[in-house]
């Protein structure tokens, strides 16, 4: 069984990611921490208890400090977990820096649970290929490219607005063009009277489709909070 450690500050996100992660054969989460602080005294914890970490779900947006500093003291782990970062953040160079940095995949938020699946099982086909069961101690370069080949998961097919409530998708669109001002996920989800973060996803799905913009503001350290403005 991969043992997971869900990293990600807010609550209901935290819980999807925890679902997610059961729903998946082959992977159990032993652990959720909200802050690069709580994530690393887990990691040591579980390493201390003989039951290392084998895997981390990192958002970068961490109240106290960028995920990515889990990332640098996994390092010093022995064996080191290793991780998958599951963020907001399209800047290039942050996805430069996360991978730089360690990160095996990058999982831009909002998914669906397809293409969380879909990661998570590359994950899995690469880890078993190299330490799993039935790996050998000396391998070719066959092999290594075979492992690695494994983790550029395809295409979701899950990321596609199929089965979005045109209702919900349409009363966003039409709050965020009367509003005139930008919007952050909150403020829409109160107008509009739907949670947080399904109001959060739906406005995603609209700025991939280019109807909608982000402008990010930052604030307090690592928690850059993201207003939208309708554009179509």
């Amino acid at each position: 069984m991969i043992r997971v450690l869900v990293v990600e500050d807010e609550e209901l996100i935290a819980e999807a990611h925890r679902t997610f992660t059961e729903r998946v054969e082959g992977f159990t989460c032993v652990g959720v921490a909200g802050t690069v602080r709580a994530a690393v005294q887990a990691l040591q914890a579980h390493q201390a208890a003989g039951q290392p970490v084998d895997l981390v779900l990192l958002d970068l947006g961490l109240p106290d400090a960028s995920g990515i500093e889990v990332a640098v003291a996994s390092h010093h782990l022995r064996p080191a977990p290793d991780i998958i970062v599951i963020s907001a953040a399209r800047d290039l160079a942050v996805v430069r820096d996360a991978v730089s940095r360690g990160a095996a995949l990058y999982l831009l938020k909002p998914f669906t649970f397809a293409s969380f699946r879909e990661r998570l099982e590359s994950y899995r086909t690469f880890r078993e290929s190299l330490i799993g069961p039935g790996a050998r101690t000396v391998i070719s370069q066959a092999d290594v490219d075979r492992a690695v080949e494994s983790l550029r998961a395809p295409a979701s097919r899950g990321t596609s607005a199929k089965g979005a409530a045109v209702e919900t998708s349409a009363a966003i669109a039409r709050h965020l063009r009367d509003a005139g001002d930008g919007q952050t996920a909150a403020e829409v989800a109160s107008s509009v009277g739907v949670s947080r973060v399904t109001a959060w996803r739906y406005l995603e799905r609209l700025a991939d489709d280019g109807l909608v913009t982000r402008d990010t503001e930052y604030g307090r350290a690592g928690r850059p909070q993201v207003r939208y403005s309708w554009t179509g």
